[in-house]
């Protein structure tokens, strides 16, 4: 059961929250879910993997206000030279709302305790040829010696351009995925190779317990 149900949603209200937080009735509903969409499927587009961005939280607030904050481990390409990316993001965000946006950016630390960081790194090194043994272990060590009390990945697809595609898996640590007080993180990343086509990479990693 716990390898079929995404870690965050099974513990959303319990430690961890929507990345859409706002309140709508059945009339507005669906259209506030497609803008939403739509502004994380341009910024994920916008900012590529060269972003490094963890997550998108979308507000909002009272007086029709947009609050966007997105959480990356590079605020440099984020932010763009003199704030430019910024500026273009909340352009486009604003024609898309119809609303007045805000956006910010938060720094992340440590990326190796986020697993989509994580995810799409270990994504970045196979599309380089690196051998996939190679990458998900040293993904793993990184990730433990940043502080986790465990880590799990997985990476399945036509390793190393085999005919038959099969799922290859590091762990270290303990990672409880049914134990709701376990801070769990959960990412993941595609490669993409042309003529073999994509490898699919999932993470877990274990932060510890919230009491």
């Amino acid at each position: 059961m716990g390898q079929k149900v995404n870690p965050t949603s099974l513990r959303l209200q319990i430690h961890k929250n929507w990345h859409s937080q706002w309140f709508a009735n059945k009339n507005d509903f669906a259209d506030f879910l497609k803008q939403d969409l739509k502004a994380r499927q341009y910024i994920k587009e916008k900012l590529g993997l060269r972003g490094a961005v963890n997550k998108i939280v979308i507000e909002r607030r009272a007086g029709n206000v947009i609050n966007m904050i997105i959480y990356t481990a590079r605020v440099g390409v984020v932010i763009g030279r003199g704030g430019a990316n910024v500026q273009e993001l909340s352009a486009h965000l604003q024609r898309l709302y119809k609303l007045p946006v805000k956006v910010s950016v938060e720094e992340i630390k440590r990326s190796e305790l986020f697993a989509k960081l994580v995810a799409e790194n270990i994504a970045q090194q196979l599309e380089r040829r690196m051998s996939h043994r190679r990458a998900i272990k040293s993904a793993a060590a990184d990730t433990m010696r940043a502080g986790a009390n465990g880590v799990r990945i997985e990476v399945s697809g036509r390793l190393n351009g085999a005919n038959m595609s099969r799922r290859e898996r590091e762990i270290q640590g303990s990672v409880p995925l049914h134990k709701l007080r376990a801070d769990i993180d959960y990412g993941k990343a595609r490669a993409q190779f042309p003529g073999a086509g994509i490898i699919g990479i999932k993470v877990w990693i274990n932060k510890g317990e919230v009491v």
